[in-house]
């Protein structure tokens, strides 16, 4: 389970997404019961003061001013108590009529309030006749408890002037606006509980979905540690955990080539290593223990030395693959003659090609000076390897060819043999480490595998590549290609006019460097 202090991260998401669904609803509840309590006071004043503004209006059509004195017919009264209280009953309101002094003249006659033995409160009054007013009171002795209370003031005309007459004041309990706050609490209340106990699974569930991609890379990073390259995660998603995962297998491929070249690796340099050392071992106890004869022992002593020299390669080969291996191979670059270094490496084998009456074709492609940029060591490492490899595998009285073209980005080395050429199934591995063809196993003993890996690499350093084909009983052809140096083409189209000689002209320490290697060489066949 993937940890974070002491919560699992699939907790600590659950948790934070609950709590924020949880302050959600609060502050959604809070200021939903806020608005709606506040739009139902509005409403409620509203609906008051307008019933309130009815009777009014009535009140002041069939109110009669007589001699300062308010007067209202009988049969007026009975309409007015009718209409008030089919008011009343409407709106769930208490309906009466005051005089200015807040004698009760006319009321809805419930019998619940002490409506015509108690009068309103002088300063209610006071501010009643001002205009529409909207209070919370009790009314003084009229009723126990506060009540909402809406006040507007009777107008009659009286001649031709306008006089107040009277008050009219509608009320309702405080009581029903709070059970009915209460219920709507109540059902917020049920349907917040339902819908975030729906939510919650939700959550959980697409939170344990997200969640299983790392738990199950945290495993695999756990088997992956053990040795185990063989684990995946599965992918289900295209997002960003998807993406991880996708880069975790990734790199779980990564690792898993890297642990079978280092198994390779180790295998290869212990076989490498075994022969020699064995042939080396049994050799010189055979001398020291007499076994073989002081005649014979020189010859053997040969094959020792052989044997040595083999080692000695073989760790030079290897001192160049862990430099590769660790970026420490760094490029020495200046513009040379590649043409010069073409003839020079050719010239190292000249013994052997002689021995084995090999025809050298190509060579006046090298007469001209082809100039480009790169590192000389190295570029020599890699045409001398492959004219080795040449030599070795061509058979008896066959050719060897040299073509060295340029073109307007780059400059192209073909060098090919003719032989038994290569397999298909095995040119495309010829470039990987330690890799031998079947055919190579039986005519180079002495190669590692190595030489045509670093010849690539060296390649690839280069900004350059190098390819193979090959047809099996016919040739085989190796070609390589640096990145044309065009701060030289205009001088090499000079000199490709001027012609000349000047590549068969070798420099004293190139006949020097020729002369070392071929004895080198010849001492090491």
């Amino acid at each position: 389970m993937l940890v974070t202090g002491r919560k699992s991260l699939f907790a600590q998401y659950l948790t934070v997404s609950l709590v924020i669904v949880f302050i959600s609803f609060v502050i959604l509840g809070t200021m939903l019961i806020f608005f709606v309590a506040r739009y139902s006071d509005e409403d409620r004043k509203s609906l008051l003061l307008e019933n309130a503004g009815r009777v009014s209006e009535l009140m002041s059509e069939q109110t009669v001013v007589v001699n300062n004195n308010v007067h209202i017919g009988d049969t007026e009264t009975v309409w007015l108590s009718s209409v008030i209280q089919t008011i009343s009953a409407s709106i769930n309101a208490d309906i009466f009529v005051t005089d200015t002094n807040g004698r009760t003249l006319l009321c809805n006659d419930t019998g619940l309030y002490n409506h015509l033995h108690s009068t309103v409160p002088e300063d209610i009054c006071e501010q009643a006749v001002r205009g529409k007013t909207f209070i919370k009171s009790s009314l003084g002795e009229i009723y126990g408890e506060p009540r909402y209370v809406a006040a507007v003031p009777i107008i009659t005309d009286v001649g031709s002037s306008r006089e107040l007459t009277g008050i009219v004041f509608a009320t309702t309990d405080v009581v029903s606006f709070s059970n009915a706050k209460g219920e709507m609490m109540r059902i917020f209340f049920y349907a917040a509980v339902a819908t975030f106990a729906i939510v919650a699974c939700i959550i959980w569930f697409f939170s344990f979905k997200m969640i299983k991609p790392l738990r199950q890379m945290a495993i695999a990073a756990k088997k992956l540690a053990n040795g185990d390259f063989s684990v995946r995660v599965h992918v289900t998603s295209g997002n960003e955990v998807g993406t991880l995962a996708r880069a975790f297998n990734e790199m779980a491929n990564s690792l898993s080539v890297s642990e079978n070249t280092r198994r390779n690796f180790i295998a290869n340099v212990s076989h490498e290593l075994k022969t020699p050392m064995t042939t080396i071992a049994g050799f010189i106890d055979g001398i020291l223990d007499g076994t073989i004869p002081q005649n014979k022992q020189k010859q053997y002593l040969r094959i020792v030395s052989t044997e040595v020299k083999r080692l000695s390669r073989l760790v030079s080969s290897m001192l160049s693959l862990s430099r590769i291996d660790n970026g420490e191979l760094h490029l020495q670059k200046q513009t040379f003659n590649l043409a010069d270094t073409v003839v020079t490496s050719l010239l190292t084998f000249e013994q052997k090609i002689e021995e084995r009456h090999i025809d050298i074709q190509g060579l006046d492609t090298c007469m001209s000076p082809v100039k480009v940029e790169g590192d000389p060591d190295l570029i020599y490492q890699v045409i001398y390897n492959l004219f080795e490899n040449a030599v070795k595998f061509v058979d008896t009285g066959g050719y060897i060819r040299v073509n060295l073209k340029e073109y307007p980005e780059r400059t192209e080395l073909e060098i090919r043999n003719s032989g038994h050429g290569i397999e298909p199934d095995e040119l495309v591995h010829i470039f990987e480490r330690f890799y031998k063809t079947d055919k190579s196993r039986s005519q180079d003993k002495n190669g590692m595998g190595l030489g045509l890996y670093i010849v690539k690499t060296i390649m690839h350093l280069h900004g350059g590549d190098i390819t193979a084909s090959s047809v099996v009983d016919e040739y085989c052809s190796f070609t390589l290609w640096l990145p044309r140096d065009k701060s030289q083409a205009k001088k090499n189209r000079f000199n490709r006019k001027k012609g000349g000689n000047e590549a068969a002209d070798l420099s004293d320490k190139n006949k020097g460097l020729i002369y070392a290697e071929a004895e080198e060489h010849s001492d090491e066949d």
